[in-house]
């Protein structure tokens, strides 16, 4: 609320998805960066919902941007691309989205190139945490909470070794104020991912420690087998987590929590996210937080706990 209070910053509310409305935010102004950090990115939405709030909102924004001569436009795309479990997927490699998320921010990265006079940068970002996240690990930190409080061990579907890189949200905020000022970024794009070569292993040995829980996996084969019904598998799997988890907040005064356990399809996939940050590396660009530990998802707890959006009782 400071920040929103500062008498350098103005506050403007409109419709993105109307182009003339989205030209209201660069009314009055001689920008010389503009950041789009808007989109739908709630999972299980339908194709006109992402068409309208993830393509039309980003065209909008950058043809609005070009015309009233922004000199950089960045895009923060996605790295939800399939890609292989052994070999790091590079910006220049072949793309396949696994999301519908990411379907329609590529489409926005292809049609950015065919906006006049529109000078943009893209990055495409691994699974971000850190203060304030609420998406990307946050909903595994749940799920250690709500089987700590169940006394039963976690089971996750597939191995150890599915690879879902990720990258603490300071690098991403440090990352696009880098590019966006150099003239050689202008119309490429860069994966912003860490060095933790994070894997659903390595991310659930740091949950299970935070709350002392244990952990196993069903394994490629039976997972294979669950894939068939896979609507039956996460129907089960919200069932059991959603009451206790209400019970948790109820226990501990957590009210209008933006918090869930809830379990959508479209993740469950097989679908690895391993990312190459060669490419932003190659520039100069340094990590300030490489590494995925323990310390950084206490972070978050202790975060979401002192805004009374997390159970205190259950963070360690």
């Amino acid at each position: 609320q400071d920040i929103f209070n500062d008498y350098l910053v103005e506050f403007r509310s409109v419709n993105l998805i109307i182009q003339g409305a989205a030209e209201l935010a660069f009314e009055n102004g001689d920008f010389d960066y503009a950041i789009n950090c808007a989109g739908e990115t709630k999972l299980g939405q339908t194709d006109q919902v992402y068409e309208e709030g993830v393509y039309k909102v980003s065209v909008n924004c950058a043809s609005a941007a070009a015309k009233h001569g922004v000199k950089r436009f960045l895009e923060i795309s996605s790295g939800q691309i399939d890609s292989n479990e052994k070999v790091e997927h590079k910006e220049s490699d072949q793309v396949k989205p696994w999301t519908k998320v990411a379907k329609y921010k590529l489409q926005v990265e292809s049609d950015l190139k065919t906006i006049p006079g529109l000078k943009y940068t893209v990055i495409r970002p691994a699974i971000v945490y850190g203060i304030g996240d609420r998406t990307g690990l946050t909903p595994r930190l749940v799920l250690g909470c709500i089987y700590q409080h169940l006394g039963e061990s976690m089971k996750l579907l597939w191995s150890r070794d599915l690879v879902m890189n990720t990258v603490h949200v300071h690098d991403v905020c440090c990352a696009l104020w880098y590019l966006i000022q150099r003239d050689d970024t202008v119309g490429q794009v860069y994966n912003v991912v860490d060095d933790s070569h994070t894997t659903q292993g390595s991310v659930t040995e740091i949950i299970s420690d935070i709350f002392n829980i244990n952990y196993d996996y069903y394994g490629n084969i039976l997972s294979s087998l669950c894939k068939g019904d896979l609507s039956v598998v996460v129907d089960e799997a919200n069932d059991k987590h959603m009451g206790p988890w209400a019970d948790l907040c109820r226990l501990n005064n957590v009210e209008n929590t933006p918090l869930s356990p809830y379990i959508h399809q479209e993740l469950l996939d097989k679908k690895h996210l391993n990312l190459s940050n060669e490419k932003l590396k190659a520039t100069g660009f340094t990590l300030t937080q490489p590494v995925l530990t323990k310390q950084l998802l206490l972070q978050v707890i202790d975060d979401l706990t002192e805004m009374k959006l997390f159970p205190k009782t259950m963070s360690t």
